[in-house]
């Protein structure tokens, strides 16, 4: 019985070491350029959540940007005149003046001279006409606020279409995502989706109508950018990504170079995409879009070139949401990597 046990944990001991070089150290090793976090801008939507797409239902935060956070809504004209208080508290001045007559009538009546009286002395016509003058402002004063008031009730809601509970401008629909299998590799699932983009947030914000050519570009921009990082080529990454998001990377390769070990990626391969958004700002234009895609990912020990994370056969998976910016007739670059 022992005899058998040893020679079972034996053979288990062998087939490990036959397949540790490759499968069992396959997955998702999350050594690619980018992966492990949330990282770069989105001009004025960084702090807001990509739109939903099939490829991407959901994407994580932004974890570290070089943009600002939003400063809060400074308020408006109008916003003021909403403010609580009645017409006197808003006219200080009439509310002084008018006070000082009434003060002035009283003392009158106090001393025997009438209403009118204490604001001159006289009892005769001027206090009449004083008098009169004030009783009629008086009332001119209650039938305003007496209007405003029934003004104020049958007020309409701020969006006429909606229903009670559920006063929320409608959002814009995203077309559903073009899929076909008789190109590659993926430019088919990404050229039939420009025409649901649309700006959802951000009055200086406007929609753009991506092309195929621009789907072309993310493509190619997907394969560009891991073949840089992998062979650790800064000065190509400048050429094709925010200086910001050339920092994350070399935050990431100098981080290797620290551990003794090198990250290769390889043969990637956009499996699904999804236009998330795209908008102009600032005379910028940007593109949100949600990628599916398998390479080789294989991380190596510097010194011998054995293989401690990832696989150099099998392929692996990940889908992250990219946001690309150019300028006005300029060329497309990386802008953000969210991890989904």
């Amino acid at each position: 019985m022992k005899k058998n046990i040893v020679s079972g944990l034996l053979a288990v001991v062998a087939v490990a070491a036959i397949a540790l070089p490759g499968v069992l150290l396959s997955g998702d090793a999350d050594a690619r350029a980018g992966a492990g976090s949330s990282s770069g801008s989105r001009g004025g939507k960084t702090g807001q959540a990509p739109a939903p797409t099939q490829t991407a239902p959901s994407a994580q935060p932004m974890e570290r940007s070089a943009t600002p956070a939003q400063k809060p809504a400074v308020a408006t004209p109008a916003s003021a005149a909403a403010q609580p208080g009645g017409f006197m508290s808003r006219n200080p001045f009439l509310s002084g003046m008018m006070g000082g007559m009434l003060g002035a009538g009283l003392i009158g009546m106090m001393f025997g001279g009438g209403f009118g009286a204490g604001l001159g002395g006289a009892a005769g016509m001027l206090g009449l006409l004083l008098q009169v003058a004030l009783i009629g402002g008086l009332i001119y004063i209650a039938v305003r606020l007496i209007r405003g008031r029934m003004a104020g009730n049958g007020a309409q809601p701020a969006y006429a279409g909606a229903t009670a509970g559920s006063r929320q401008p409608q959002q814009p629909t995203q077309q559903p995502m073009a899929r076909s299998t008789e190109l590659s590799p993926g430019r088919a699932l990404l050229a039939g989706i420009g025409g649901g983009s649309a700006a959802t947030a951000g009055s200086a914000s406007v929609g753009l109508a991506i092309t195929e050519g621009d789907f072309n570009a993310f493509e190619g921009l997907l394969t560009d950018v891991q073949a840089a990082y992998s062979a650790g080529a800064l000065g190509k990454l400048r050429e094709i990504a925010t200086p910001e998001m050339v920092g994350y990377f070399s935050e990431q390769l100098s981080a290797n170079a620290s551990r003794g070990v090198e990250n290769k990626v390889a043969e990637v391969k956009l499996e699904q995409g999804d236009l998330s958004e795209a908008w102009s700002e600032a005379g910028l234009d940007y593109a949100t879009v949600a990628m599916r895609f398998s390479m080789i990912d294989a991380t190596r020990r510097l010194t011998d070139g054995a293989i401690v994370d990832g696989s150099d056969r099998e392929r692996t998976e990940a889908t992250e949401v990219w946001t690309f910016l150019r300028s006005r007739g300029g060329k497309w670059i990386l802008s953000a990597i969210q991890q989904t």
